[in-house]
């Protein structure tokens, strides 16, 4: 785990990195004409970047697909491991509309942040507002702006892969658009939890997967698709680590293996 001391010049620099993108992003937005907001949130990405380069214990290894165009857009998926992973992703070279929880809308100077780059909140607790978050995401996607997601729905409690859940894939079906799948590792200890302090040094690796198409998809389709998406991302991480397919892949009982194989 990174010093006290380490981990306090750290906080403190990526506090006044978020205190003075707020103006910029305000005076950014004024003379951002894009319906979606595409300049700022891009702007808004950076800050991202801007919070991992200035983390001496996370280096960022970004490799895979290269997005020719950024305004074809894709419903990006990942795994999710840890907080780190927000402005982790923000290293890819693109804009795309984060879906995230409401509460963190409401946060002071981030939240702001959000709303003025046009992210999108669900509430978790309610039906109503995770479809109309679809349905604003929908919006973004046809003014040819991306749309990020964690399928997860929450970070790994153990830094394995667990179920993805049917919204992205049912927002790429009706959209007919690809599915761009993002396998993320190393990153699960760079936040641990219960403590203000960052982990050891580590490297962090973001690869980017060869996009899903969707065109001619029904919602019948939508298991394969949300599978095949799934098995690609466990598939990439199983390969880093040179783990088993079961020691990454979450949704395998570890317990029930081992009594069956107690060798």
């Amino acid at each position: 785990m990174l010093s006290p001391s380490r981990s306090i010049i750290v906080w403190f620099l990526i506090c006044f990195l978020i205190i003075i993108w707020l103006p910029l992003l305000s005076v950014i937005r004024i003379f951002d004409r894009d319906p979606v907001a595409y300049r700022t949130g891009r702007m808004f990405r950076r800050l991202g970047k801007a919070m991992t380069q200035v983390n001496p214990s996370w280096q960022v290894v970004v490799s895979g697909e290269i997005i020719e165009n950024p305004r074809n857009p894709y419903v990006v998926v990942s795994n999710h491991q840890s907080l780190a992973d927000i402005p982790i992703i923000s290293n890819l070279p693109w804009e795309m509309k984060w879906i995230g929880k409401d509460v963190l809308f409401r946060l002071p100077i981030i939240g702001w942040m959000m709303k003025l780059s046009k992210d999108i909140a669900v509430d978790r607790d309610d039906a109503r507002s995770g479809a109309r978050a679809l349905l604003k995401a929908r919006d973004v996607l046809a003014q040819r702006c991306s749309v990020m997601i964690f399928p997860e729905g929450t970070r790994s409690r153990d830094g394995r892969i667990y179920r993805f859940t049917d919204g992205a894939f049912h927002l790429a079906i009706k959209a007919q658009v690809p599915v761009l799948p993002i396998a993320v590792d190393g990153s699960f200890n760079c936040l641990p939890k219960n403590t203000w302090r960052f982990g050891e040094p580590s490297t962090i690796k973001v690869k980017v997967l060869p996009p899903v198409p969707t065109r001619g998809l029904i919602s019948a389709d939508l298991p394969d698709l949300r599978e095949k998406v799934r098995s690609q991302i466990v598939a990439q991480v199983v390969e880093w680590r040179g783990d088993a397919f079961f020691d990454v892949d979450g949704t395998i009982d570890l317990p029930m293996l081992e009594t069956k194989n107690p060798a």
